[in-house]
């Protein structure tokens, strides 16, 4: 039998921590304006399949399990805001150059985008906190299966709508010819934004 106030307080909670903006947000808004709508929904499936993973592993008790080895959350912090600053100054780097890509490189930018998005997702310190303190405080512990699967569609419904969403909305052609019109300036700010939660997290 499914607890429908257990999973509706997962939805809730969930809901107000997937719309604040973070590393994940940036990401799919900076790939919505810079590459094609598929490649910007790509990134999107990516950053869902970690919110699975990460979901599974709060209701199943990962806060315990960082309680009881502070190292390994450390570790997940420190290579987190690692890749963010890696990520973010090398869009500040590569800020206004162009890119062309092939028809024949379609198949090869999805994954990639894919790729990136599961990265990114794994490497966003804001995903691992909210999962291991927030999430698995909401979701009770020794739930039944009915209400645990419940608990991961919620996820993956909520988090699918909102990243697919500002994913199809910026991919629009007016606002990816705007984009392309202030290129330089657009991969300055998502870069900075990155980066800067990057350093964020590691000196917290």
């Amino acid at each position: 039998m499914i607890d429908g106030p257990a999973v509706l307080t997962v939805f809730l909670v969930y809901l107000a921590g997937v719309v604040i903006p973070g590393p994940n947000f940036v990401a799919v808004v900076h790939k919505a304006v810079a590459a094609s709508r598929s490649e910007a929904l790509a990134l999107v499936a990516g950053i869902v399949l970690v919110n699975l993973l990460w979901a599974t592993c709060a209701i199943a008790g990962i806060g315990v399990v960082f309680a009881a080895f502070p190292w390994a959350a450390l570790f997940v912090k420190v290579l987190g805001a690692a890749y963010l600053m890696w990520f973010g100054l090398r869009l500040l780097l590569n800020a206004g150059k162009t890119h062309f890509h092939s028809n024949d490189a379609a198949v090869g930018n999805f994954r990639q985008s894919f790729i990136q998005g599961v990265i990114t997702n794994i490497g966003n310190p804001k995903s691992m906190a909210f999962y291991a303190a927030i999430f698995s405080a909401a979701a009770p512990a020794h739930v039944s299966t009915s209400t645990f699967l419940s608990m991961l569609a919620v996820v993956v419904v909520v988090s699918m709508t909102w990243y697919g969403m500002v994913a199809i909305a910026l991919s629009q052609p007016d606002i990816a010819s705007a984009y392309r019109r202030r290129k330089k300036a657009i991969d300055q700010l998502c870069g900075g934004l990155i980066l800067s939660l990057g350093i964020r997290q590691l000196v917290q």
